[in-house]
C-alpha cells in the first residue's frame, strides 16, 4: 500500500512530468521488478524524465516527501539487476528519453551524450556521418546505455576498452536537486572541457561511479580514431595446462605495448553457449553438461578448451611487427593461430559452404560466433552475446530477446585477479570445481584489462521457469564469492543482489557515509546502492 508520503510524491511528479510520464500501471511495474534471478523489490512507480531540469525536480520533490529513487539509464543491465532497485519500495528514474548526441568533434575525438543514447544510437549517428572514429561496444545489448556502461566501469574490447577512463566532463544532479559539472566544465567557456580529464583541483567524476551521490545526465565520451591498418587474431588451447603460458605471455605482449587492446579468452563453456542452447536431447535431460560430452562438442565444432581473441591496430608496418612479435610469443603454447581482415572475412563468408562439402568442417557454426566478435574489435555492437542467456532455455531464443521477460536465469561473477599464469589457472579451477559440483556449467571468461589485471567474468546460466533454480543458482553464486574473497580477490561490479558486500567498516566505508550523508542528507538516491550501512542492512536480508 502506497502511503501518503508517496501519494503526495506522485501528485507532485504528476504535475512537474504530465501524468503519461509518471507510470503506476501494474503491468509495467511488474516488468521493473523482474531481472535474471530472484528478487523481491517492489516499485511503486517509474518516472520518465526528458531533461536535466526534470531530473532536479524529481530529486527535489523525493528529497521534499522522502521518498527514494532508483536511475536506470535502459534497464539492460541483464545478470546484475537489470532495472531492478537496490532497495524495496523504491521508484525508478528512468532516464531513456534523455537521449540526445549534445557535441560531437571529428577532429578532436569525442561526443557527448545524455544518459538515454545507446551503443546503436552511437553507431548510426557515426555511420550517417561517414565519419572515421570508433566507439567502444560490450557485448551487451546494441540498446544498452552508453552512460550506463561506463558508470559501471564497464570494458569493451579496443585500445578504448576501458570505458570510465575513456570519459570526462561529467554533468550531475545531487540528490538535493542541484547541478555540478565536473572537470573543466564547471568553468564558463571552458574550451578543453571535453578533452582534459582532471580540470584543476579535486577530481570529482570516480565519486559518481558505482555510488548512489548523483545522477549523471550528460557525459564526454572519447572515441578512437579508425587505424590505418586492422587485423584481429584468434587461438585455441586444446588442454587445460595451456592456459597459464598464455596469460604469461599475453600479459608481457601488453605490458610492453605489442598489445593495445584488451584480450579475451573464453573457456569451451563460454564458446559453446555462444553457438547454441543445451543439448537436453543428448543429456537425457541430465545437468550440468558432462565432461565427455563437452570433449565430444569441442571435437565436433573444433573449439579447444580455451579460445582467445584479440584486435591488432595501427599502420600496415605495426600491425605486421605486432603479428611477429604475438606469433613468437604464442609459439608452442597455443594448438592454433590464426589472422583475420576484412578480405579474409568476406572470403570465409563466401566460402563456407564449399569448405564443408569438402572437408565436413562447418565453418559456418564458427563464423556464427566469429564475425560478431570480430566487430566488437571494430567498436560494432551486436545483440550475438545475449543468446548465451538462453542456454538452458527449452525453446529458441526470440527475434527480439529479452532475458528478463522470457525467464532466463542469468547471474554474473566478475572478480578481477592478478595477470599470472599460476593465479589464473588457480581461480579457473576453483570456479569450476564449485560450479560441476553445483549442477552448473562454469561458463569462464578471461579479460586482460591491461597487463596486470584479468577480469575474470563468470556466467551462471539456468532456466528461471524450473521450480528450484532461482535458489540453487543464489548458492552456487555465493559459494562462489565466498571461495574468491578467501582467495583473496574481489569483484569488479556487483549486482544488486550482492551490493551488502561493498561495505566494510573502515575508514574508507565511514568517509563515504559521511559523503552520502553530505550530498544526499534524507538518503532518497539510490539506497543501499554499494553501500549497507548497520541500519540498512537487516532490511535487505532476502533481497
Amino acid at each position: 500500500m502506497i502511503d501518503v508520503q508517496w501519494e503526495d510524491a506522485l501528485t507532485a511528479w504528476r504535475a512537474s512530468l504530465g501524468s503519461e510520464f509518471v507510470i503506476t500501471h501494474p503491468a509495467a511495474l511488474s516488468a521493473v521488478q523482474t531481472t535474471t534471478f530472484a528478487t523481491r523489490q517492489s516499485v511503486p512507480a517509474i518516472l520518465r524524465p526528458a531533461s536535466r531540469q526534470q531530473v532536479q525536480e524529481c530529486l527535489r520533490i523525493a528529497t521534499r516527501f522522502r521518498v527514494p529513487l532508483y536511475p536506470v539509464s535502459s534497464g539492460k543491465n541483464w545478470g546484475y539487476g537489470s532495472s531492478v532497485p537496490s532497495r524495496t519500495q523504491t521508484a525508478i528514474l528512468d532516464l531513456s528519453r534523455l537521449d540526445r548526441i549534445l557535441d560531437f568533434n571529428e577532429q578532436l575525438a569525442y561526443v557527448t551524450v545524455e544518459p538515454g543514447v545507446t551503443q546503436a544510437q552511437l553507431q548510426e549517428f557515426l555511420a550517417s556521418r561517414k565519419s572515421n572514429l570508433w566507439m567502444d561496444a560490450t557485448g551487451a545489448s546494441p540498446f544498452s546505455s552508453l552512460i550506463g556502461n561506463t558508470m559501471e566501469r564497464g570494458f569493451g574490447h579496443t585500445p578504448y576498452g576501458d570505458h570510465f577512463a575513456h570519459s570526462c566532463g561529467l554533468e550531475v544532479v545531487l540528490p538535493t536537486g542541484e547541478c555540478i559539472e565536473t572537470g573543466y566544465s564547471r568553468f564558463p567557456n571552458a574550451r578543453s572541457a571535453p578533452l582534459h580529464r582532471w580540470g584543476l583541483g579535486a577530481s570529482l567524476d570516480g565519486l559518481f561511479s558505482q555510488s548512489n551521490f548523483g545522477v549523471v545526465t550528460r557525459m564526454t565520451i572519447w572515441l578512437m580514431p579508425a587505424p590505418a591498418c586492422f587485423q584481429a587474431f584468434f587461438f585455441r588451447c586444446d588442454q587445460e595446462s595451456q592456459l597459464a603460458g598464455v596469460v604469461e605471455s599475453l600479459s608481457q605482449l601488453r605490458l610492453r605495448g605489442t598489445l593495445q587492446s584488451a584480450v579475451h579468452i573464453g573457456n569451451d563453456y563460454k564458446v559453446l553457449a555462444g553457438l547454441q542452447q543445451y543439448p537436453w536431447h543428448e543429456t537425457g535431460g541430465r545437468t550440468p553438461l558432462s565432461a565427455e560430452l563437452m570433449a565430444a562438442y569441442r571435437k565436433r565444432l573444433q573449439i579447444g578448451v580455451w579460445s582467445g581473441s584479440g584486435g591488432l591496430y595501427g599502420t600496415p608496418r605495426q600491425v605486421a611487427e605486432a603479428r611477429r612479435l604475438i606469433r613468437a610469443a604464442l609459439k608452442g603454447k597455443v594448438n592454433r593461430l590464426a589472422f583475420l581482415d576484412d578480405r579474409l572475412l568476406s572470403l570465409s563468408l563466401r566460402y563456407a559452404k564449399p569448405i564443408r562439402l569438402l572437408t565436413g568442417w562447418d565453418l559456418s557454426q564458427t563464423l556464427t560466433l566469429l564475425q560478431p566478435l570480430y566487430g566488437l574489435l571494430k567498436g560494432l555492437p551486436t545483440s550475438q552475446p545475449i543468446g548465451s542467456a538462453y542456454w538452458r532455455k527449452r525453446t529458441p531464443p526470440p527475434t527480439d530477446m529479452n532475458p528478463d521477460r522470457d525467464g532466463c536465469g542469468l547471474l554474473w561473477f566478475s572478480p578481477v585477479i592478478p595477470a599470472t599464469g599460476e593465479e589464473a589457472a588457480q581461480v579457473r579451477a576453483a570456479i569450476a570445481e564449485i560450479m560441476l559440483a553445483d549442477g552448473f556449467e562454469p561458463m569462464i571468461s578471461l579479460t586482460l584489462l591491461n597487463g596486470r589485471a584479468i577480469s575474470c567474468v563468470v556466467s551462471i546460466c539456468y532456466d528461471r521457469e524450473v521450480s528450484g533454480e532461482d535458489e540453487r543458482a543464489m548458492a552456487c553464486y555465493r559459494h562462489l564469492v565466498e571461495r574468491a574473497n578467501e582467495m583473496g580477490y574481489y569483484s569488479y561490479r556487483l549486482g544488486v543482489q550482492s551490493m551488502e558486500e561493498v561495505d566494510r567498516h573502515d575508514s574508507y566505508g565511514e568517509l563515504m557515509r559521511q559523503l552520502k550523508t553530505t550530498v544526499d542528507p534524507a538518503g532518497i538516491l539510490a539506497p543501499g546502492r554499494y553501500e549497507a550501512t548497520p541500519r540498512t542492512r537487516a532490511a535487505t536480508a532476502g533481497h
